[in-house]
Formats: structure tokens, sequence, C-alpha cells
């Protein structure tokens, strides 16, 4: 199987990005004035991941904010609506039927959990409302979109397939690592991304020495990390939750890993309060991720500056992806010339927006093309390696 991935210098315009330019107040489009867009959010407001549901829904609140401050969509302004998935199935499943019920959205942003994301897709395919999803990974949510079958499931996100094939080819090619051990969170995103690792980690001759899973909350990581110390692996691939990584990492300096064993994959590893928590055992760790803070373009400073002056804290990566989420579905409702679901569907899928880390485009199966940021913790610094893109190889139909 054929992959290709390519790297762009960091040379976005300067201009920031402003709504009010792109999304006009006044084009002629007659929509009632008293009539609000009614969005929902579905995101863990409470349980283990509700850290990720608050940023979620403050990226979210910001921009709605700002659309509405500027005349809101041709003069129609968002009414944002949001509903606790607690990060299960069986709740997400609850909450996007309250919101397509009770609240009678239109659009759906959601969720966090790429299991939650999975089984929220048949309900809002079974009502014809758009769901536009802006933080799952799994391949699966758009391997069965667009062409796929799920013609209302649409993603703003990279998945699972292009951040391991990303972190894979840099680890192995820029870092000369061949002997790598598991530890990742046991969910389908957690397990998903590692299957695709191992897909693609023989063209790069690498093996996996060990592999181990853990469950949400857990917090003693000591046995697992001592097989890793004595079996001579080089990293340790980690997919898995922001607040676990800091406890790893210091277990990582109990067992004496630091400084010998290299994370890779996607834990929020570059965050200065996982940083602080455990510097030698950061140092040195690669990430792939679809934005950070110190992203260097105009649009993405003034994001963070505006957000940070918000809500007193630097805003993390679900933060931005529920902003520019956001602004990318206030852009396809314009284009649409109308809140009509179809109109905005079809809009969407034929869309050419402008982000602040790229231009994004949907293919067939309505699946965003966005690049990945390759970072690695230098001097106790995210350093950007690269913004780099993978196509996707999706499965016969």
């Amino acid at each position: 199987m054929k992959h290709t991935s390519s790297r762009r210098a960091f040379c976005i315009s300067t201009a920031i990005l402003s709504l009010a330019a792109s999304v006009p107040a006044s084009s002629g489009v007659a929509w009632a004035a008293d009539e609000t867009i009614k969005l929902g959010i579905v995101a863990p407001m409470s349980g283990p991941n509700a850290r990720y549901g608050a940023f979620s829904m403050h990226g979210a609140e910001l921009a709605v904010k700002d659309i509405n401050a500027a005349g809101g969509i041709d003069g129609r302004k968002i009414e944002l609506f949001n509903a606790d998935s607690q990060g299960t199935p069986v709740e997400g499943v609850s909450a996007t039927r309250r919101l397509i019920d009770e609240d009678e959205v239109d659009y759906i942003i959601g969720d966090v959990s790429s299991s939650v994301t999975l089984a929220m897709q048949p309900v809002a395919e079974d009502a014809g409302v758009l769901l536009l999803n802006a933080a799952s990974s799994n391949p699966k949510i758009t391997y069965s979109a667009g062409v796929g079958g799920y013609k209302w499931t649409f993603r703003n996100y990279p998945t699972d397939e292009n951040r391991a094939f990303v972190v894979a080819k840099y680890s192995a090619e820029q870092r000369g690592f061949s002997k790598f051990a598991v530890l990742s969170v046991d969910s389908d995103y957690g397990r998903s991304a590692i299957e695709f690792t191992k897909k693609y980690l023989p063209e790069f001759k690498g093996e996996i020495l060990s592999e181990d899973y853990y469950k949400e909350g857990e917090v003693d990581f000591r046995s697992v990390l001592a097989k890793i110390r004595d079996n001579g692996a080089q990293a340790i691939i980690m997919y898995g939750l922001a607040d676990t990584t800091p406890i790893v990492a210091r277990q990582m300096v109990e067992i004496g890993l630091a400084g010998k064993v290299t994370l890779i994959g996607n834990g929020e590893f570059n965050t200065e309060k996982t940083i602080k928590s455990a510097p030698t055992a950061l140092e040195g760790a690669v990430e792939a991720a679809a934005w950070l803070p110190a992203f260097d373009s105009a649009e993405s400073k003034a994001f963070v500056e505006k957000f940070t002056t918000e809500y007193n804290e630097a805003p993390n990566n679900h933060a931005y992806v529920h902003w520019d989420t956001v602004n990318l579905l206030a852009k396809a409702i314009h284009e649409a010339g109308s809140p009509d679901r179809e109109k905005v569907r079809d809009a969407l899928s034929k869309i050419k927006y402008k982000s602040p880390v790229g231009d994004v485009t949907f293919d067939d199966h309505n699946q965003a093309r966005l690049p990945m940021i390759l970072l690695q913790i230098e001097n106790g610094k995210p350093s950007i390696k690269g913004a780099y893109t993978a196509d996707i190889q999706y499965p016969a139909q």
C-alpha cells in the first residue's frame, strides 16, 4: 500500500481571520430577524473527561460570541445549546436525542470521544441533522461517512490513521527508533491508534515489544513501566488522556526510565503543565497534534490571546478545534444562502475554508483534508518540526 506525506512551511497569511468579513451581516438573504440558528454541542461536561468538555464549550462559546457581535450570519444570531455525554456512548446518544427532540437544533458539534461520536452518527442520520465532528480521531467515523453511508456526518479533525503514520515515520527516520512499547488508553481512540501504528511500523522496520492499555482513572503504572524498562524499548507509544500523562511521566522518573525511553504519540505532551510535572521524562517526547498554542500564524495567535483574556487560561487543542469548527459551520451556512440543512450540507462538501493552520476542504467521505503539526519537546519547550499530511487509504466499499 502506498502512503504519501508532505511537508509545508508555516508561511500563513498574517491577515487576522474575521468572521465579519467572511460571513457578512448583510447580504440580501431574506431571513427572519427574530429567528436564531440553533447549534448543539455534545461533550463530556462531567466525568473523567470533563476538562475536555469545558475547553470544547469555551471554544464554541467564544466563536459564537464573536459571530453574534459581528451581526450574526447574514443577520441571524446563533443560539448555543450544550448536552453532557459524560464521555460514554449511552449518555452521548441520549444527549444527542435531547438536542434534536427537545431543543430542535439543526446542527450538532460533537463529541470529544470517538466511541461517543460513533454512537451519535446513526441518530443524527435518522434525524437528518448535520453532525460536524471537531475532536474525535477514530478513522471509522469517516470510513462510514459521505460515500461510506452517513451523509450527515462531517469531520473537521485529522484521524488516527494520519497521526499514526506521521508519528511512526518521524520516530523511525528522524529519531532512529525501531523498538517500541505500547501504553495507551483502553478506548476506541487508544486502541485504533495502536492498530494503525502496527500497520505502518513494518514499513520503517519497527517492532512492538510489549502492549498494555489503561482504564480511565487508573493511577499506578509502575509495574508496566518496570516491564518496559527491562524489555529494551526505545520509545513508549502513548495515545492517551491529558490528565494521565503527568502521572505516567512522574512514575517514569521513579522507575528510572526518564531520559532513557521517549514518549511518542499524543497525550498533550506539549503543555506547560505536563512538561513541568516531570521535565526529564518529557524531554524529547514526540507528538502529532491538530493544533497547539505555539503555532506560528497571526490568526492562531489572535485566538490564543482572545481566549486567554476571556477565560483566564490558555486554550488547549479542544478549545481551538471547537472554535474553528463553529467558524467553519458559519461560513458554510453563509455560502448556502440559507439555514436549510441540506443546502448547508452541500455547501460544506464544496467549501474552501481558510483556517489558522491552513486551507480546509473535504473529501468524498466528508473528512477534512488537514495537515498535522509534528513537534518535539526540546529544553522543556515544544519545538515545531513541521506540518505533515498523509493520504487516507479508505477500505474498499
